[in-house]
This record gives structure tokens, C-alpha cells and sequence, in this order.
């Protein structure tokens, strides 16, 4: 990256794929199309420039990405250097913990209510033996 001039223009779509928040720049390009990525809250289209200092609101899933632009580059990097092109704001950040102790929590709750899937052999017999004795206890009464 020393070698190179420095890079004033990228498009949104291109940036956002280097800074590797989509995986390819089509899914970033659908992503803008479809008003999941906002610049400074404005509706964009992918082929507008990004500058230093843009403030984007990037949906991906349930979580929203709060970011500030740092840096410009238009080739895809390792994820450590994909990171120094943006910092997240730590409101964004601590949204994003909640949401996902929250969607936790539910998944774990959904599994506790589930069971482990179908009861094993012995524990189908011993419910039958349980209702069973249940059930001539209070024939007793």
C-alpha cells in the first residue's frame, strides 16, 4: 500500500467490500440498492463517493454498524487492515451486545423448552411407568 498513490475517489460499493462488511460488491450494491446502507442518513446509490470523515449506517441482519470512515482503499485486505479503515461508534457497539445477548438468550430458552429432541428408549419407558403409577394412585382414593 506504500508504493501507491494516495486514493481519493471509491465508490460506496467498492469500499464497503474492502472494508470487507459484505463479501462480495454485488451484495454491497444490493445492500445500497435496498436502503440497508446510509450516508449520514441519506438514502445513497453505490457508485457515490466515499470521503474521510462519512458517518454510514450499515444493516446486516438485526445488527446495525454505526461507522465512521477512516481511511480510503479500493483493494480487499486481510480483516485486521480491513478494520483500520473504520472505527465504530461504542453506542453502536453496545447495541449490537444486546441484541445478541438477547437473541441468546431466546435461542436458549427455545432449546430449554425443546427438550434434547426425541427421548431415548428408556426415557419413553420410564414416563409410561410414571403416569402409569400415577395413574393407579389416584384410582385408590
Amino acid at each position: 500500500m506504500a508504493d501507491k498513490s494516495p486514493i481519493v475517489r471509491v465508490r460506496l460499493d467498492k469500499w464497503l467490500w474492502a472494508a470487507r462488511l459484505y463479501k462480495t460488491r454485488s451484495v454491497a450494491g444490493d445492500a445500497i440498492a435496498r436502503q440497508r446502507v446510509l450516508v449520514t442518513g441519506q438514502r445513497v446509490k453505490p457508485s457515490r463517493i466515499v470521503q474521510v470523515g462519512d458517518l454510514l449506517s450499515v444493516e446486516k441482519g438485526p445488527y446495525v454498524f454505526e461507522l465512521t470512515v477512516l481511511a480510503l482503499d479500493d483493494t480487499r485486505r486481510s480483516a485486521p487492515e480491513a478494520s483500520q479503515l473504520y472505527v465504530e461508534s461504542e453506542s453502536s457497539r453496545e447495541k449490537r451486545e444486546a441484541i445478541r445477548a438477547r437473541r441468546r438468550a431466546d435461542r436458549e430458552a427455545r432449546l430449554g423448552l425443546a427438550g434434547d429432541g426425541r427421548p431415548s428408549k428408556r426415557q419413553r419407558r420410564d414416563r409410561v411407568r410414571l403416569q402409569q403409577s400415577s395413574g393407579t394412585d389416584r384410582g385408590r382414593e
